[in-house]
């Protein structure tokens, strides 16, 4: 029996820095388990690249409000197993991870204005349960009362291969790989320094280092918590 009152099954928040491999794992635990994956590092990246395009330099993001984010009209449109993220109506696929969002997407995400303005949303998202959200601040802000919690966690070179491998570069070389760590490093200090909603660990989530697991390995360990939080057989279909 679930242990949960969520009428479509429990919520798994998945943390930790960037480069972790969380967007990526919590989408396959989510088609393992048949949920929804949130990606709310999705909404922060359309949020930046709308901002982008509209002109809004950067210095001015701090004094965006309210009425000027709903103008940016960015919206998480539910799809199969997801969310479709769109400006303007427009799906606008891959480009939110694009190497200029990548440049910025802290920046905005650090701003109070619009980690309020995406909040409701994304609890909204939630409100049923049978979801994987993964972030930064998922298990620690956005859902406080996710029945699991897991931080995922990597040595910084190994994210900077995974970040590296992701646009493409089969076999990056070192001197690239260590520029990326640094890149990511830095990264982790604007989110761990953060005023509001920091990168940390919450103080129930399971730690996963995940240096030396293959992906499939980190996707069955964290399946494997789910089952055992739901109080099913590890070899049964969470309902």
């Amino acid at each position: 029996m679930s242990h949960t009152t969520r009428p479509d099954g429990i919520i798994i928040a998945l943390d930790g820095p960037a480069g972790s491999g969380k967007s990526s794992t919590a989408r396959a635990v989510a088609a393992r388990l048949g949920y929804r994956h949130l990606d709310s590092g999705a909404f922060y990246r359309a949020i930046t690249l709308a901002a982008l395009r509209a002109g809004i330099h950067p210095d001015g993001w701090p004094r965006l409000t309210p009425d000027q984010l709903d103008r940016l009209d960015v919206h998480g449109r539910p799809a199969e197993r997801g969310y479709t993220m769109t400006i303007g109506g427009q799906d606008v696929g891959g480009e939110i991870r694009s190497y200029q969002v990548n440049a910025h997407v802290s920046r905005m995400a650090a701003i109070p204005a619009v980690r309020a303005w995406l909040m409701d949303a994304l609890r909204e998202a939630g409100a049923r349960g049978g979801l994987v959200a993964d972030g930064r601040d998922i298990g620690t802000v956005v859902f406080p009362d996710a029945e699991l919690k897991a931080y995922l966690i990597a040595d910084a070179e190994e994210r900077a291969r995974r970040r590296l491998r992701e646009q493409g570069v089969a076999d990056p070389p070192l001197e690239e790989v260590r520029a990326e760590a640094a890149l990511l490093q830095g990264r982790d200090a604007i989110d761990s320094g953060r005023e509001t909603a920091p990168l940390r660990q919450a103080d129930d989530a399971v730690v996963i280092d995940t240096t030396g697991l293959s992906f499939d390995q980190q996707v069955e360990r964290i399946v494997a918590l789910a089952r055992e939080r739901c109080g099913v057989d590890p070899h049964e279909q969470i309902p």
